[in-house]
C-alpha cells in the first residue's frame, strides 16, 4: 500500500467524481482508477460502488476513509516534524475561525509568524463551529478558534483564548447622555442590525435577551461583520458585538460603545486542533504562540483615546 493510493482515494471521497479527483491530484483519470484498483486488490476488499460514474463508497470504503484521512495526517505531521528539526516551523497553517472570531484573529496568527517566519497561514473566516469542527476531526484544518461547545469538541483538544462580553454600539444621539452602561432590556427598545440566527453569536444574543424577559426582532440581519458596521455607521440602527472587536474595528464618529448588563453575557472563545497525537507540530506551535498572549488581560486594557466605552 501507498501513501499515493490513499491520496487518490480520499480525493475521489471528497470530489465524489474520479475526473475531477484525478485533476485535483495532477494525474490522468485511468492512472488514478488503475491505484485504487490495486489498493482494493492488496485490501481484498470493493471500497467504490461503480457505475458508470461513481456512485458512493462501500462500507469498507467508509471506514478506509476514517483512517486513510488519519494516516496522511500523520504522514504530513512526520515530515513537518523532520523538517522542524532541520529549519524551524515551516508549510502552511490551515487556520478556521467563526465569525466572532474573525476580528481577533489576526493577534494571534502575528504571533505565530513572529516565532516562526518561515511559516505561512490560510485563514478561512466565517464558518460555523460544527462546520470547524468536522474540518479538524476530517484534518482538512490545523486549527480553529471559535466558541467551540462541548458537545462540538468530540475528537478535538480546546484551549481557551479570551471570554467574550458585549457592548451596545449606537448612534451617539441615539444613546442618554454620559450613560456608560445600558440593560439588554433597555438595548432591546433601540432599532436593531444584528448577525443572522444561524450565528453562535446571535445565539447568545437572543439568549440574553430572552433572559431579561424580552424578545426582539432586528430590522435587519446580515451575515457579514463589515456590513453591520455599515448600518451602525449610518446612523440609523443600533447594534450588539463582542467588546473584543473594538481593537481591530474601533467606534468612529459620532458612534459610541456602552457596555451591556443585566444580565452580563459572557461567551468563551477557544482554540482547537485534532486531538490524535503527536499530531501537526504547525498545529501545535499556532495554539503555543495563540495561549501565549493573555488576550483576556489585553481587551481589558482602556482603549485609546476617542474609542469610547460608555
Amino acid at each position: 500500500m501507498l501513501f499515493r493510493q490513499l491520496e487518490y482515494f480520499v480525493a475521489v471521497a471528497r470530489e465524489r467524481h474520479f475526473a475531477r479527483a484525478a485533476e485535483a491530484c495532477y494525474v490522468s483519470q485511468p492512472a488514478l482508477s488503475a491505484a485504487i484498483a490495486k489498493l482494493e486488490r492488496e485490501l481484498n476488499v470493493t471500497l467504490i460502488n461503480r457505475g458508470h460514474n461513481y456512485q458512493g463508497l462501500t462500507p469498507e470504503g467508509e471506514r478506509l476513509v476514517v483512517w486513510a484521512k488519519r494516516i496522511l495526517a500523520e504522514h504530513d505531521a512526520f515530515k513537518a516534524e523532520v523538517a522542524a528539526v532541520q529549519s524551524g516551523i515551516t508549510g502552511t497553517l490551515r487556520l478556521g475561525t467563526a465569525s466572532t472570531a474573525s476580528t481577533t484573529v489576526a493577534l494571534p496568527v502575528a504571533a505565530f509568524c513572529a516565532a516562526h517566519p518561515l511559516a505561512r497561514v490560510q485563514v478561512c473566516c466565517r464558518l460555523p463551529t460544527v462546520e470547524l469542527a468536522r474540518r479538524l476531526r476530517e484534518f482538512e484544518l490545523d486549527a480553529a478558534i471559535g466558541a467551540f461547545p462541548p458537545e462540538e469538541q468530540e475528537g478535538l483538544e480546546t484551549v481557551p483564548l479570551y471570554e467574550e462580553r458585549y457592548v451596545l454600539l449606537a448612534p451617539e444621539d441615539r444613546l442618554p447622555p454620559e450613560v456608560r452602561t445600558m440593560t439588554w432590556a433597555e438595548a432591546a427598545q433601540m432599532p436593531l442590525a444584528l448577525l443572522t440566527e444561524d450565528m453562535k453569536i446571535r445565539k447568545v444574543i437572543d439568549g440574553a435577551f430572552a433572559d431579561s424577559g424580552v424578545t426582539v426582532t432586528a430590522q435587519v440581519e446580515t451575515d457579514s461583520v463589515a456590513s453591520l458596521y455599515a448600518h451602525v455607521g449610518a446612523g440609523a440602527w443600533a447594534s450588539i458585538v463582542p467588546h473584543t472587536w473594538l481593537r481591530a474595528m474601533p467606534v468612529t464618529g459620532s458612534t459610541r460603545a456602552v457596555r451591556l448588563v443585566d444580565p452580563e453575557a459572557r461567551a468563551k472563545v477557544l482554540v482547537g486542533i485534532h486531538a490524535v497525537g503527536p499530531g501537526s507540530p504547525v498545529a501545535r506551535a499556532f495554539v503555543d504562540a495563540a495561549t501565549s498572549l493573555s488576550l483576556d488581560e489585553f481587551f481589558d486594557q482602556p482603549l485609546a483615546a476617542g474609542d469610547r466605552i460608555g
